[in-house]
């Protein structure tokens, strides 16, 4: 079912769960540090895409290309492509800004998904929401989300204390909280949300918890976004509960000098980073995330 199957006709084609796609450039190197091809990319989407896809499906998609390689400019792109192809899924999704609507990309399938990659999309980026089957969109919030940033002098050790804060604060509350790393500095708290609150309950939430946390650990904890307040502390972004706010997918590669996964992790890694001090235990490159899916399976399942 997930096999990319060589199309023996021609040699830039390849069947993926019965489409025909085109493949281009796949010995083109995108992370110049480590010599990872867009064929090595393509690969490692196509192997993580059981675990992927439920992440990213009914999403509207905005995609973060590196056509050049990821030390060259990169761009985000909301709108579908033009050449996008009939059989993807798209859909309209009223723009905040100036009303008008953006066609936005779904990756719902395996063939979507390699056919971004195949764009050089090295970054999937999703909102907190999914294109409801008989309403309006956006939908309302599937789950919370807090985005643990380390500001200078800190790194993802202090996030993970901060994690066991969040977390203990919403066990309190009945909430459940996974955590994935952001595949860069800090780490990802997402919270399942079963009664589907308003996006200004759900924002007034995450801020709360937040300045709560400020006031309770100053001197490791702020919630205020400026640069200046952010310096030996980690910055709990709770502004991503936005409905035109997106985060990094779970499994998502990311456009840093190697590459490195946003990658699920239970709360014991949590733990042993925060004890260890070693920021480089919670920093996984697309090969150990293979390796941890035939581990673990899918940690971040139930989001």
């Amino acid at each position: 079912m997930y096999a990319v199957v060589p199309d023996h006709t021609a040699s830039n084609r390849v069947i993926v769960g019965g489409r025909e796609l085109t493949m281009s450039n796949l010995e083109k190197v995108l992370y110049p540090a480590t010599g990872f091809t867009k064929g090595q990319m393509i690969d490692y989407y196509t192997k993580v895409s059981q675990v992927m896809l439920p992440h990213l499906r009914d999403r509207p998609l905005t995609m973060k290309r590196c056509p050049d390689g990821v030390d060259e400019p990169s761009f985000f792109e909301k709108h579908a492509p033009v050449h996008t192809p009939e059989w993807a899924r798209k859909v309209s999704v009223p723009s905040t800004a100036d009303g008008d609507a953006v066609e936005y990309l779904m990756v719902c399938d395996l063939p979507t998904l390699i056919w971004a990659v195949n764009l050089a999309t090295v970054e999937f980026h999703v909102p907190l929401w999914r294109v409801p089957m008989w309403s309006t969109v956006p939908g309302p919030p599937d789950h919370l989300v807090f985005d643990l940033d380390p500001g200078e002098g800190v790194t993802i050790v202090e996030c993970c204390s901060v994690a066991t804060h969040v977390a203990r604060i919403l066990t309190d509350q009945g909430l459940e909280c996974i955590a994935k790393t952001s595949g860069s500095k800090g780490l990802h708290l997402y919270s399942p949300l079963s009664d589907r609150p308003s996006w200004n309950l759900a924002r007034e939430h995450a801020r709360k918890i937040a300045m709560d946390l400020e006031r309770e650990v100053p001197d490791l904890v702020v919630s205020n976004m400026r640069k200046g307040h952010r310096r030996g502390k980690v910055l709990i972004d709770w502004s991503q509960n936005h409905p035109a706010k997106t985060t990094v997918a779970a499994y998502s590669l990311r456009a840093r000098s190697e590459p490195t996964v946003s990658t699920p992790v239970t709360w014991e890694e949590v733990e042993r980073c925060h004890q260890s001090g070693d920021p480089a235990s919670l920093r996984f490159t697309a090969p150990e995330v293979l390796d941890r899916i035939d581990s673990y399976g899918d940690l971040f399942a139930s989001v």
